[in-house]
């Protein structure tokens, strides 16, 4: 649905499905990091269990336990070995969330600090450690429970086009001080 909408014109959206396996994950997210050297990285999962677009604030490196798609599991339960045990993303999500809630949209979103310890988290762990925390993490809703394709993506477009809009301001603070 975001592929249709896309985003601003000085926007370059690439968009992958990325498989439930921790391997793949592990292979893939550098892999991605390095051939196209992003601002950002944008990943959305569905949960189940949410009712609302949830921006999540960190991913977590340890306490992996369920099995994935291939019925394979890290034996050593860690996204990273000798990683620190969480790393926050560098864009506000309470900034982000405030922001794209007062937008209007027919859509809530809420704000985590728990990605749930499995793929979603694996991966956003791992592209948070690949990118020095210039990653993000959205879970939606699965469709129609309450959202539809349509609002899920125009959500998302409002969500990531706010973040890169976060990032930029934050950069330009950082490069001002660095001038002084």
């Amino acid at each position: 649905e975001l592929e249709k909408l896309g985003l601003r014109d000085d926007v370059d959206l690439h968009v992958y499905e990325v498989p439930v396996e921790y391997q793949t994950v592990q292979r893939l997210i550098p892999a991605l990091w390095k051939k196209h050297s992003p601002q950002l990285v944008v990943h959305v999962g569905v949960s189940g269990m949410a009712t609302t677009v949830t921006l999540e604030k960190c991913g977590h490196n340890v306490g992996y336990k369920g099995l994935d798609n291939c019925r394979f599991c890290p034996g050593s339960q860690c996204c990273v070995e000798g990683g620190p045990e969480c790393i926050d993303s560098i864009i506000d999500m309470d900034t982000v969330c405030k922001r794209v809630s007062a937008l209007g949209l027919d859509v809530t979103v809420t704000i985590s600090k728990d990605a749930g310890r499995y793929l979603c988290d694996f991966t956003y762990y791992t592209s948070l450690y690949q990118s020095r925390g210039r990653s993000a993490f959205v879970h939606v809703p699965p469709l129609g429970k309450p959202y539809t394709a349509e609002q899920l993506g125009r959500a998302l477009q409002a969500i990531i086009e706010e973040m890169l809009e976060v990032l930029e301001h934050s950069e330009d603070k950082i490069n001002c001080q660095h001038e002084h």
